[in-house]
C-alpha cells in the first residue's frame, strides 16, 4: 500500500454514497463502486485494485442525477482487501481527479445534491 502524502490530501469535502463506476485503464475497462465522492476524487472498491500512479478515466453519475461525469484521475493510494486488525477491509483505491474542468463540473453538482 503505497502512503498518502500531503500533496494527496483532501482540498474538497467528501460524501459518502455507493454509485457504480466505469473506468477504463491501460489494463482494460473495468466496473467497481465507489464508495465516497469529492469533487477532487473519490475512493472505488476493487477486488484489483491498481496501483500509485496508475491513470484511468471514470465514468458516473450521482444517484437521481441526470449528468454523466467523465473524469480523468490517478491513483494516489491502494490497499488490497483483507483483515486490518479484527476489521475486514475492502480493497480498493484512492483517486484524484485530475481534470479541471469536469472537476468544477462535478463541484456545482455537488453543492447543489443532497446525497
Amino acid at each position: 500500500m503505497a502512503e498518502r502524502t500531503t500533496q494527496d490530501m483532501r482540498r474538497y469535502r467528501r460524501q459518502t454514497l455507493r454509485i457504480l463506476v466505469d473506468y477504463v485503464t491501460e489494463k482494460g475497462i473495468r466496473c467497481d463502486y465507489a464508495t465516497t465522492l469529492g469533487a477532487g476524487g473519490m475512493f472505488i472498491e476493487s477486488d484489483e485494485p491498481l496501483q500509485a500512479g496508475d491513470t484511468l478515466k471514470a465514468r458516473f453519475k450521482l444517484p437521481q442525477g441526470d449528468q454523466i461525469h467523465e473524469v480523468e484521475g490517478r491513483v494516489v493510494w491502494s490497499r488490497a482487501p483483507g483483515t486490518e486488525g479484527h476489521v475486514e477491509a475492502s480493497g480498493g483505491m484512492g483517486i484524484k481527479f485530475v481534470d479541471q474542468e469536469s472537476i468544477s463540473s462535478l463541484a456545482r453538482e455537488l453543492e447543489d445534491y443532497e446525497l
